[in-house]
C-alpha cells in the first residue's frame, strides 16, 4: 500500500513555505523554487499576463509585473480576510479567489502534478482564529478537498510537533525557540511533564517588542536572562531577523551546553509532523495545552452491553475550534445528566449534574436523548440535550435543555 503523503504550508502576510512528508522519510522536505537552493520563501502575490487569463505567482509574478509595468497584487491573505476586491484590466476580482488560486498552485508544487491531492493538508499561521478557519474552510471546499483532512495550526503548535518529533536527546529537558521577524523578538520555552500519561506539554512565551539596535549584545543579554535557571536541551533560531553573520557573543551564550539550530522552515516541517501524528494519534504520547486547547476531559458514564464505561464529549488537548461531539443515549433512572470533568494531570474527576426539568413521565429506558457538546472557547462549552422520544412507544416532546459550563 502506498504511504500517505502530507503537505504543510506556512502562510504569512508576505511569504509562504511548503514542506512535504511521506512515511519512511527521515524528515520532511521543503520545496524550493530554485532547484538545489534553500530559498524556501515564496512571496504571497499574483499578477496577470496581459490580454490572457494566465496568472503568475511568487517571484515570477513580481518579475513579470516589473518588466511589463502591470500590477502585482501583494498582501493576498490580509486582503482576502477583509473581503477586498481588485481591478485588473478593467475586470473586478475577489482577492479570496486569487488567494485560493495561489494556495492551489502551492499545493501541487512538491508533487509535479495537477491531479494528485495529498492525504492530509496542514496550514500554519502565526496566529489561528475563527476568521482564518472560515477562510481555509472555504478553500478546501472550493478545491473539493475533504474538510476532515485539513488541519490548522498556529506557529506554537507547529513548534510543539516539530520539537517532539526530533531525537529524544534534543528534548530531554525543555526546548527553546527564538522567533525574530519584522523587528519583533519572541522567546518560547516548551516544557513537558514526564510524570503524566500522556505527557502534558505547555509553551511559555516572552515578547520583546523593540527593534534590537546593537543586536548581538542585546540579544546576548536576552539569552542569558530568558534561559537563567532553566534546563534547556536545544534551541531553535527562526526568522529573517537572524539573517547575516551578526551573532557572535549571543551564539556562544546559546550553545553553552545546548544544541542550536537556525532556519526558516521549522513551522511548515512541524505542520507535516502534525499531520503524521493526526494520522496515528495512538502512537503519540503527548498532549499540548495551548491557548486554543481544551484543558479538561469531559465524559459521560454509560452502560454498554451490561458494562459501565465512559464516552468522551471533549478531550483535553483538542483544539476548541474543532472539538465537539454528539451522542444519542437512552435515559435510565432519574431525569438528569452527569458530566464527569477531569484535568489530564488529575486522578480525580468532578461530577456536575444537569437536571432535566419537566421531562415527560415515561417508563424507565423509554426516553432517547441527543446530547451535543460544542465549545465556545478553550474554557467554556455549551451542551444541548434534546428529548427524541422512543420510536412509536413515546413521541418526542420537542423539549430541550441547554447548559453552558466553564472550566
Amino acid at each position: 500500500m502506498q504511504a500517505e503523503r502530507y503537505i504543510g504550508i506556512d502562510l504569512s502576510e508576505k511569504y509562504a513555505m511548503i514542506s512535504y512528508y511521506t512515511r519512511g522519510m527521515s524528515e520532511p522536505g521543503t520545496f524550493s523554487m530554485v532547484t538545489g537552493s534553500e530559498v524556501y520563501q515564496i512571496p504571497v502575490c499574483v499578477s496577470k499576463k496581459k490580454g490572457i487569463g494566465q496568472w503568475l505567482f511568487g517571484e515570477e509574478a513580481r518579475k513579470y509585473a516589473r518588466e511589463e509595468g502591470v500590477s502585482c497584487i501583494e498582501g493576498l491573505l490580509k486582503k482576502a480576510l477583509a473581503g477586498e476586491q481588485v481591478e485588473v484590466e478593467n475586470e473586478i476580482y475577489e482577492t479570496t479567489d486569487l488567494l485560493f488560486m495561489y494556495l492551489k498552485k502551492l499545493l501541487f508544487l512538491p508533487m509535479n502534478t495537477n491531479s494528485a491531492m495529498p492525504d492530509r493538508l496542514v496550514i500554519t499561521t502565526e496566529y489561528m482564529n475563527l476568521e482564518y478557519r472560515r477562510l481555509f474552510g472555504l478553500f478546501v471546499e472550493k478545491i473539493q478537498f475533504p474538510a476532515q483532512k485539513l488541519m490548522l495550526l498556529d506557529y506554537r503548535e507547529s513548534f510543539y510537533y516539530y520539537a517532539l518529533s526530533q531525537s529524544p536527546e534534543l528534548f530531554k529537558h525543555s526546548v527553546a525557540l527564538y522567533y525574530f521577524s519584522s523587528g519583533k523578538l519572541r522567546f518560547w520555552q516548551l516544557n513537558h511533564d514526564k510524570r503524566t500519561i500522556p505527557q502534558v506539554v505547555t509553551i511559555e512565551e516572552t515578547s520583546y517588542d523593540s527593534v534590537l539596535e546593537n543586536r548581538d549584545e542585546e540579544f546576548c543579554q536576552i539569552v542569558n536572562t530568558s534561559m537563567a535557571g532553566n534546563m534547556i536541551s536545544s534551541v531553535y533560531l527562526i526568522g529573517d531577523g537572524f539573517d547575516g553573520e551578526w551573532m557572535k557573543m549571543s551564539l556562544a551564550a546559546i550553545c553553552r551546553g545546548r544544541r542550536a539550530f537556525m532556519g526558516k522552515n521549522l513551522f511548515c516541517k512541524g505542520a507535516c509532523y502534525g499531520a503524521a501524528v493526526k494520522a496515528e494519534p495512538d502512537k503519540w504520547q503527548y498532549v499540548y495545552m495551548g491557548d486554543n486547547e481544551i484543558k479538561v476531559n469531559v465524559s459521560l458514564k454509560v452502560v454498554n452491553r451490561g458494562k459501565s464505561e465512559f464516552i468522551s464529549l471533549l478531550t483535553a488537548g483538542e483544539n476548541w475550534y474543532e472539538a465537539g461531539k454528539e451522542y444519542e443515549l437512552i435515559l435510565k433512572g432519574t431525569p438528569s445528566i452527569d458530566f464527569w470533568i477531569q484535568p489530564p494531570k488529575s486522578k480525580e474527576a468532578v461530577v456536575k449534574t444537569l437536571e432535566l426539568t419537566d421531562m415527560p413521565d415515561r417508563e424507565d429506558r423509554t426516553t432517547r436523548l441527543r446530547i451535543t457538546a460544542k465549545p465556545l472557547s478553550a474554557a467554556k462549552v455549551h451542551f444541548c440535550i434534546k428529548d427524541m422520544g422512543f420510536g412509536e412507544i413515546a413521541k418526542s416532546s420537542e423539549k430541550s435543555w441547554e447548559y453552558t459550563m466553564s472550566f
